[in-house]
């Protein structure tokens, strides 16, 4: 017997399809490893776009809430699995994410032009 997911079932499907066209539309950059996800590619590829659940469901996370979704790669996500990512600080009272993107650019660094 199936497990009964509750974004795939129930009163919550109408609002996660939303919620998924809007990610599926909007984001471009898997949210796990931060390297780019070509939507052209479908499943079961590992590395075909899939929504995830930041906050998993079976660890208090909302099913459809956008707030709670990212896309992310298939492998990513399987990997990641219903993972929480710890807090680096001790002591520190953060909510928990999983939204650990490498630095693009080292800001402390950067010097505007003088030019403008």
């Amino acid at each position: 017997m199936k497990k009964n997911y509750t974004q795939r079932l129930g009163p919550f499907r109408q609002e996660y399809e939303r919620n998924k066209k809007k990610i599926l539309m909007f984001q471009d950059t898997c949210a796990l490893c931060g390297k780019p996800v070509d939507k052209r590619l479908k499943y079961p590829h590992p590395m075909s776009a899939t929504i995830d659940h930041i906050i998993p469901i079976d660890r208090g996370g909302h099913p459809s809430d956008i707030c709670n979704l990212q896309l992310a790669h298939m492998c990513c996500n399987r990997a990641k699995s219903n993972k929480l990512q710890a807090n680096q600080e001790e002591g520190v009272k953060a909510p928990p994410s999983n939204r650990v993107l490498p630095w693009s650019l080292d800001w402390t660094k950067y010097k505007a032009d003088s030019k403008v």
